[in-house]
């Protein structure tokens, strides 16, 4: 594969034919070259970027997604720079080709990932891996592409003027990587926030296609013949006109994704610069259901049976003052505002777009019961672990954990013996700490996980579960095959676990008659033998 220095062949055509025949000055053409390095640098991360994103929001797990889009862009950028080496004679016409390509694969791949996935992932069987397929292939094919940039450029700019190769090499990446810089930021600070991921992803395409059109027609023009010219004049039309439609019909198409991910009820969709949030209906007697980042994190037919169960129970002693980290919802803060006796609320919340919906919004205001406009309820927009390093003052009777499965890695940290010790800190000495661990049918590791960690950190916990139709850790289309049960952790400093009371007789009764079937599966994995008890809603 890598070719051992030697000379050519004879009748082998040179790789380097003398100085190319420039409308400008040689200083000045090594500047536009560089120029195009930084924008094509810049265009390469963004897409790379997108794919991440894309991958994360739709599939899950961003670890996982971000290391196969990473590793197999890496590894195509390797071959596709030893592909790039039969180009070298036609650098001219080669980078042109190239660029025409990349702007049209990456411009378009984050709306082709999204149409698999909306139209075919909930579909079974062989279609279930489609756009995780569809991933590593655009990964691999924008990977090549990147990759026979760089011997490309670094034939032009010696074109220009000959120099040592260590100089070239350090001048080519020197734009590189400031232009790898520059696409990095502005993708989360400008492009994601302004344009949103489908048009984002468009625009890069029509800056890339446009630089290299520039460079090689205005630059090196003199190195193409009559007929490379037009057809790279017509490729880079055909692709802007591709893009400029899709950009055209980014709306519509984005809309009609939405409402086959999510349903036909789709009310409000915005990206807040946390998260993507999602509504879909809580208008004319419909059960309302909210996605954050495409993970269905309230759903209306059951969330009673969620929000009753994590709050109820660790409400039945003393809950004067009560912290809820998370819940920018408003639903956790409506359980404990219909106990009396709570006389101060404290919400942690880290997106501010969400509490604006909960709010404003009057499908979930009206499902959280305008709870967010209670005088007692306070809201501070802030990271959990944070805002716990930091926090000052009396202790709270009472702490409800009201974040993301434990499963979303992104969110791990707010499952670690570091934020529930900085918890135990600010929990009065017969306080009640009450967390959501994730379904304990379907993940039953991560679920005694917590418990462990939970335990680490200096608290007795006594878990239970509660059935449910749906989960708060769904997606999309994987709604219908969503775990049926939740699980949570009461816990309370020192060595005795507290007792499990839903109080008023309201939220349901506990059966201690031994372990359920799921709670059986729990135990037979070995990480944990305790058991679960089940609370039952009798409203359901």
């Amino acid at each position: 594969m890598i070719e051992p220095h030697a000379p050519a062949p004879p009748g082998a055509p040179p790789s380097w034919t003398g100085p190319a025949r420039l409308p400008v000055r040689p200083g000045t053409g090594r500047f536009l070259v560089l120029v195009c390095v930084f924008v094509c640098a810049a265009c390469g991360l963004v897409y790379e970027l997108e794919l991440v994103a894309f991958a994360s929001y739709l599939m899950g797990d961003p670890v996982t997604q971000a290391s196969v889009v990473l590793s197999v862009m890496v590894f195509a950028m390797g071959i596709g720079s030893l592909g790039a080496k039969r180009l070298r004679c036609h650098a001219a016409a080669g980078f042109g080709a190239v660029e025409s390509a990349l702007a049209l694969i990456g411009g378009c791949s984050a709306m082709a990932l999204y149409a698999v996935f909306a139209w075919t992932a909930g579909w079974g069987g062989m279609w279930a891996d489609g756009p995780r397929c569809l991933l590593v292939a655009f990964s691999l094919a924008i990977g090549l592409l990147i990759g026979a940039e760089v011997p490309l450029l670094m034939e032009l700019i010696q074109r220009i003027r000959r120099q040592d190769a260590g100089g070239a090499v350090a001048d080519l990446f020197a734009a590189d990587y400031v232009g790898a810089l520059v696409g990095g930021l502005a993708f989360p600070f400008l492009l994601l926030p302004f344009l949103g991921q489908l048009t984002g992803a468009l625009l890069t395409g029509t800056v890339n296609v446009v630089a290299g059109g520039a460079l090689v027609l205005g630059l090196f023009r003199r190195d193409l013949t009559r007929r490379a010219r037009w057809t790279l004049l017509l490729a880079g039309l055909t692709v802007l006109g591709v893009l400029a439609c899709a950009a055209a019909l980014a709306g519509d198409f984005e809309r009609a994704a939405r409402r086959a991910v999510y349903g036909p009820d789709v009310r409000v969709a915005v990206q807040t610069g946390v998260q993507e949030v999602v509504l879909a209906g809580g208008t004319h007697g419909e059960p309302l259901d909210l996605f954050l980042d495409g993970r269905l994190r309230v759903g209306g037919r059951d969330e009673h049976r969620y929000h009753e169960a994590l709050v109820r129970p660790a409400l039945t002693g003393p809950h004067t003052r009560v912290l809820i980290l998370g819940g920018g919802d408003g639903l956790a803060a409506r359980e404990v505002l219909r106990h009396p006796g709570v006389r101060r609320l404290d919400i942690v919340e880290l997106d501010p777009g969400l509490v604006r919906l909960a709010r404003r919004d009057p499908g979930l205001s009206a499902l959280n019961g305008h709870a967010l406009a209670d005088p007692r309820v306070r809201v501070t927009t802030a990271d959990a672990l944070t805002w716990l390093r930091e926090a000052r003052g009396p202790a709270y009777d009472v702490v409800i954990s009201d974040l993301p499965d434990p499963g979303i890695t992104a969110g791990a940290k707010l499952y670690s013996q570091e934020f529930y010790g900085l918890t135990r800190r600010v929990l009065a000495p017969d306080g009640r700490l009450a967390v959501h661990a994730g379904p304990v049918a379907a993940r039953p590791r991560a679920f005694w996980t917590v418990a462990a960690t939970l335990r680490a950190a200096g608290f007795a916990v006594s878990p239970y579960r509660v059935p449910g139709h749906g989960s708060a850790c769904a997606a999309g289309p994987e709604a219908s095959r969503a775990p049926h049960d939740w699980g949570f952790l009461l816990a309370a400093r020192g060595d005795a676990a507290p007792a499990l009371r839903v109080g008023r007789g309201r939220a349901g009764t506990l059966t201690q008659a031994g372990l359920t079937a799921d709670a059986r599966a729990a135990e037979r994995t070995r990480v944990s033998g305790m058991p679960v008890s089940t609370l039952v809603h009798p409203r359901y």
